[in-house]
């Protein structure tokens, strides 16, 4: 029974000695056509399948390359800036009824005074305890003196700072402009290169307002455009009663041409040791914690432009690392010319807390030089480009002041690039 059930062997066939091949007849096997269109159907609908999960696979492979891992800090960074943006209809609402308070109070109490026959002296809030700021304001600025003079803000860097610099860089220059125009001796101020990353902040964030300040001219156009045009306008205008630092000096063709171009930079071999009228002054607007060195030295030398530093070390003892902001750099050159003093200039705008001491009030003999800082590369710290680095970020903060008027605090990251 079990030899019955159990498959035979196939015999072996031999083939002839030395035929290597074997030819099996082929035999022609007739398909229902509807079987093949069957199967074509099926094979279409699984191609069809199979390319919309390759696309699905590539498209989402390329997302993965366009979207990088962002680390947990980023991450942190971009939660903060996205509470900052949701929140500010509340802080604009905020403000809204905190002035509105102000006013409610002051009305109450403006109407109480004139009741119990109190005259109101004008200038002063009817609290009688602080002057009338704007008042003040209004009245120093119409008293300001116009010198033909230019400051220019090469905002070129916008590719070599992070977001965090541009923060910083912008509330520089806001402040810039309100040194300048509170300032006692008025220089015209370009801000040149004013694109990119920068101007989509001021556009945003800082709502424009740059478009209100008076006096300022911004500029998509270069450093070395921005000059010519600057020194070709001050041609242009007559200055016939000199005043401040130049009032010695009366306006002439030869003191026209005598108006030089210089570029602020610490690399300069070259030391500034007054300010000339008709002349403009240009200052690196870059935050970048000391990463690019010699960048606006090598630009100025790339035109064919004069540079020079701030005399610093020929004033100052410095007793710990020191850096300058640009509206520092600003600050110290109007203090020159209302006072043509370069020491007092650097104390009174230099912070007592970074111990900074002029060296004629320093009793104990020291070398000519001031004490500098330098940098791990070596090179030393105090300069004429603005920089930014982590540690000056030791809790001044600072308000960004919007065409004069106090903005959201703003703390000036880092050690804002050095100046001398």
């Amino acid at each position: 029974m079990e030899a019955e059930e159990r498959p035979s062997k196939l015999q072996k066939t031999e083939h002839e000695a030395g035929d290597s091949t074997v030819d099996f007849p082929m035999s022609r096997v007739v398909q229902d056509p509807s079987i093949n269109d069957d199967k074509h159907k099926i094979d279409a609908k699984s191609e069809g399948c199979t390319q919309a999960a390759i696309d699905t696979a590539i498209g989402t492979t390329a997302d993965q390359i366009q979207q990088p891992t962002l680390s947990k800090n980023q991450l942190k960074k971009l939660a903060k800036q996205r509470r900052w943006e949701d929140q500010r209809e509340r802080r604009k609402e905020y403000r809204k009824e905190k002035l509105q308070k102000k006013r409610e109070r002051s009305k109450a109490l403006k109407a109480e005074l004139q009741a119990n026959g109190v005259a109101l002296i004008p200038g002063v809030h009817v609290e009688g305890i602080l002057p009338d700021k704007n008042k003040i304001r209004r009245e120093a600025r119409a008293r300001a003196v116009n010198v033909p003079l230019t400051f220019i803000i090469d905002c070129n860097f916008d590719e070599l700072m992070h977001d965090t610099e541009l923060k910083s860089l912008s509330s520089q220059i806001t402040r810039s402009y309100s040194d300048n125009a509170k300032a006692a001796y008025r220089a015209s101020l370009v801000i040149a290169s004013f694109h990119g990353k920068l101007k989509e902040r001021f556009d945003t964030v800082l709502s424009k307002n740059h478009e209100n300040w008076i006096g300022v001219k911004i500029t998509q156009d270069d450093f070395a455009t921005a000059a010519e045009s600057s020194q070709r306008r001050m041609h242009e205008i007559r200055h016939p009663n000199l005043q401040g630092a130049f009032a010695e000096k009366s306006e002439s063709k030869t003191l026209k041409e005598e108006g030089e171009v210089v570029y602020l930079t610490s690399d300069s071999p070259n030391t500034l040791m007054e300010l000339k009228p008709y002349s403009t002054y240009i200052i690196g607007g870059i935050v970048d914690k000391n990463r690019h060195k010699g960048i606006c030295y090598q630009r100025a030398m790339d035109k064919g432009m004069k540079t020079a530093k701030l005399p610093i070390g020929d004033y100052m003892q410095m007793a710990s690392r020191f850096v300058l902001a640009t509206n520092h750099v600003m600050e110290i050159m109007l203090k020159w010319l209302e006072l043509k003093d370069w020491g007092k200039a650097f104390s009174q705008v230099m912070p007592k807390r970074k111990g900074g001491r002029l060296k004629s009030e320093v009793s104990t003999p020291g070398s000519s030089e001031a004490v500098h800082d330098t940098h791990p590369g070596g090179g030393k710290i105090l300069g004429a480009e603005s920089r930014a680095g982590a540690d000056d970020a030791d809790g001044d903060a600072r308000e960004e002041v919007e065409g004069g008027l106090r903005m959201e605090t703003e703390e000036l990251t880092g050690n804002e690039r050095e100046h001398g």
